[in-house]
């Protein structure tokens, strides 16, 4: 009985602690049992659902305790209280998280600065180390100059040479050369560009290199200073330049002067060669006077004669004013800075009142003495001589103020004042010498040519043994014509004068090779701007057309070949300054007696031009007309204009053979008014609509054909004018054109009638249209050509 009662109390036993051991265990606190059967589990399942009780958490404590092997748990927080105080809310993290944005920013900020600082320092550092660098190599070259002392290297450079041939000849690379060039400032570094012989010596001295181009070349012949004190030297006599406008009596007046006749001879009864000549005065004192064109077309004669002149004789006649060369005289005059002496001719004419014409003068700023000026003005007759020793005299006086004096004793110096061609005498040229002595046998230079002097003849044809300053001659023994304007200057021997004339003739090319060479390097560089240009277009429709592909772009981009056509077009048009048409060309070879004559026809020719057409000069030159002229005019489909030469039989003959026009002519306003007219048949004709009727449409009819076709047929009235069938007619609609052909048919009733006259009713059919209204106009019209004229 106590057994069972033990057992009883035995199984009680048990169960409490087992239910108690359950109950502690759902709390998470740590059975025993499990404490017992494994020590090495350390951390609890924890039932977060309920709060734990002190004595669980003293009974946990003092388990932990026991354990010292175990690792320290962080406390275990109950989710269902409130936070403690100590912990911060969620407004006081984003108040924090904002106080330490700022704070985060100047931080930024100043790490940023403290690197582009120490970026920018080390970057200064680099360049001070270049810097010295650059100079210890500088100090060492110096020094090694200094120690060496190499001499140059003496190069040859042509005149015109480029870049890339420019290195062969300095023997260095091109890259060096283009550096060069760039440390030069030189702008365009292509090898292809062509440089002078100024910009290759300057490469070449950069390089350290002795630049020679070529020694010879540089001996040339200039003019003697002046000296400076002239009282010591001997007079010379004056040289005066009669001017005015043409068919005023200046040959006349010198024809009385120098007692002969020259005016009868002219052709036209004008000027057309500069003439100079002396005139002795009864006081035994010399005048040289020049006589030049009052033609419009020898503006460069006058100005030459003002250039070579000491005073100006400005002849205007009293009946007929102040013309327009009279003007120009007066601007060559002035511009020249030579004093004027008016000679105020054709007085003894009954009517004429020289009064006025002082007053005109007054207007151009040439004030007479008798008005208080400073300008001389006699009254003078050249067909009667009247007052013409007092023109004399007035000259006489005015070079005695003036002071003209030169020296006589040193090689001479003179100006060439015309130069032709003479059958027997080869060329000739007039020469007026201002300083020194002329002789024959001496050696002389003039533009491009030069001359062992044969002989010398005056304006008479007398042989003349010298020349003094002041003196015009004929010079005989040119070896080519000089040109009219050109400065004669002596030689010392002819090997000097050959070399001078060489080097001027060199120098002269080059010169056009330099022209031409601007031409070259602009067309280049414009090919590279294009170049560059259709790059970019390139680039540009690449980017366009991959955008397009992958939809960014709703519509496909111009074509290429479209951008790039218009890219040419505008560079063209920039190139020539707008838009430029076709004009015309009327070429021609021209050759004259003289060099002054052949330069005013020159010119002359040059300026009849417009828009459409102008005038050519293929060549021009002194003498008679060749067979080569025809020749060269055969070559370049172009006419031959001779002025006082002509052509004899057998060149001609070439002519007509090779269908060249060949033309002489005598008179310099002839020549031109031909070769106006000749331009204006060149030159298309104006065309222009008249209007010979009108008709008005006032219903359309549709009539069947043969074939059971219909045709639209207008009925019509006539308004205005004559309506024929067989003209070309033109349907207007609202003033504007819709339709231009002929007529088909023009019927009244059922007649055929060949016009319709105004007030007529009529039918007509158009060929080929049948679009017409009713209250079209219909008009009857017939084009008209009309000749243009230059």
């Amino acid at each position: 009985m106590s057994a069972q009662r033990f057992l009883f109390h035995g199984q009680m036993q048990c169960r409490r602690w087992l239910t108690h051991t359950s109950a502690r265990h759902s709390l998470g606190e740590p059975n025993l049992l499990s404490q017992a059967g494994n020590q090495k589990k350390r951390i609890a399942k924890t039932d977060w659902s309920r709060p734990q009780h002190a004595e669980q958490k003293q009974g946990q404590g003092k388990n932990r305790g026991s354990n010292q092997t175990a690792r320290r748990v962080p406390a275990q927080r109950d989710w269902s209280r409130p936070p403690a105080a100590n912990m911060p809310s969620r407004q006081q993290q984003q108040q924090q998280q904002q106080q330490q944005q700022p704070s985060l920013a100047q931080s930024r900020s100043r790490t940023e600065s403290n690197h582009e600082r120490n970026k920018r320092r080390d970057e200064e550092v680099a360049l001070f180390m270049k810097q010295q660098e650059a100079e210890m190599k500088k100090m060492k070259q110096k020094k090694t100059k200094v120690v060496e002392e190499k001499p140059m290297q003496d190069v040859y450079i042509p005149h015109v040479i480029n870049v890339a041939n420019l290195s062969r000849l300095l023997g260095i690379r091109l890259e060096q050369t283009i550096r060069t060039m760039e440390e030069l400032e030189m702008g365009n570094v292509s090898h292809d560009r062509m440089l002078s012989a100024d910009e290759s010596s300057l490469i070449a001295m950069q390089l350290n290199m002795n630049p020679i181009v070529d020694e010879r070349q540089a001996l040339d012949l200039y003019p003697r200073p002046l000296p400076e004190d002239t009282s010591n030297l001997p007079d010379r006599p004056p040289v005066v330049t009669i001017m005015g406008h043409v068919d005023h009596g200046k040959t006349t007046l010198l024809d009385t002067l120098r007692k002969t006749s020259v005016a009868s001879g002219e052709a036209g009864g004008i000027t057309q060669h500069i003439g100079a000549f002396s005139v002795t005065l009864p006081s035994k004192k010399k005048i040289t006077f020049l006589d030049t064109p009052g033609h419009a077309a020898f503006s460069s004669m006058r100005a030459r004669g003002a250039q070579v002149t000491d005073i100006v004789v400005l002849v205007v006649a009293a009946d007929d004013g102040v013309m327009p060369q009279t003007v120009e005289a007066i601007e060559h005059a002035q511009s020249a800075g030579v004093p004027i002496v008016v000679a105020i001719n054709k007085c003894d004419k009954p009517g004429v009142d020289p009064t006025r014409v002082k007053q005109e003068l007054a207007r151009y700023n040439v004030h007479l003495e008798e008005i208080g000026g400073d300008v001389p003005a006699v009254e003078v007759s050249g067909l009667t001589g009247k007052n013409l020793d007092q023109l004399e005299e007035t000259i006489a006086t005015l070079s005695e103020i003036l002071e003209l004096k030169a020296e006589r004793v040193n090689a001479a110096e003179g100006v060439v004042i015309e130069s032709q061609v003479e059958k027997g005498r080869g060329n000739v040229a007039t020469v007026l010498v201002r300083r020194g002595t002329l002789k024959p046998g001496g050696t002389v230079v003039a533009g491009q040519t030069w001359c062992k002097i044969r002989s010398m003849t005056d304006h008479q044809g007398r042989t003349v043994k010298e020349a003094l300053p002041g003196t015009p001659v004929k010079v005989i023994g040119w070896k080519d014509v000089p040109m009219a304007g050109d400065e004669m200057l002596q030689a010392a021997d002819e090997a000097t004068a050959k070399t001078v004339v060489d080097n001027r003739r060199a120098r002269h090319q080059r010169e056009q090779q330099l022209q031409d060479l601007e031409v070259i390097n602009e067309k280049r560089r414009h090919q590279r701007e294009l170049l560059e240009q259709e790059r970019m277009i390139e680039k540009e429709y690449k980017k366009e057309m991959y955008m397009f592909q992958q939809g960014m772009r709703d519509t496909p981009p111009e074509s290429l070949g479209k951008r790039l056509s218009a890219i040419q077009a505008s560079l063209q048009e920039e190139q020539q300054g707008g838009p430029k048409e076709a004009v015309l060309e009327f070429k021609a070879v021209v050759k004259g007696d003289v060099s002054g004559t052949v330069e005013a026809v020159v010119d002359s020719l040059a300026g009849l031009k417009n828009k459409q057409i102008q005038v050519k000069i293929v060549e021009s030159g002194v003498g008679n007309i060749t067979e080569s002229d025809v020749q060269l005019a055969a070559a370049c489909e172009g006419h031959v204009i001779g002025f006082n030469v002509k052509a004899d039989k057998k060149i001609q003959a070439e002519a007509s053979k090779r269908g060249v026009q060949v033309r002489s002519y005598s008179v310099i306003y002839k020549l031109l008014e031909e070769v106006k007219d000749q331009l204006s048949d060149m030159l298309p004709p104006i065309l222009s609509t008249q209007v010979l009727g009108e008709a008005s449409i006032l219903q359309v009819f549709d009539i069947t054909t043969k074939g059971r076709e219909t045709r639209a047929v207008a009925g019509c009235r006539v308004t205005n004018g004559t309506i024929a069938k067989n003209g070309r007619v033109r349907i207007l609609r609202d003033k504007e054109t819709i339709w231009e052909g002929e007529l088909d048919a023009l019927r009244q009733a059922k007649k055929e009638i060949t016009e319709a006259k105004k007030g007529l009713e009529c039918g007509m059919s158009f060929e080929g249209f049948t679009k017409f209204k009713a209250g079209d106009m219909i008009q009857s019209i017939q084009t008209v050509e009309t000749k243009q004229r230059l």
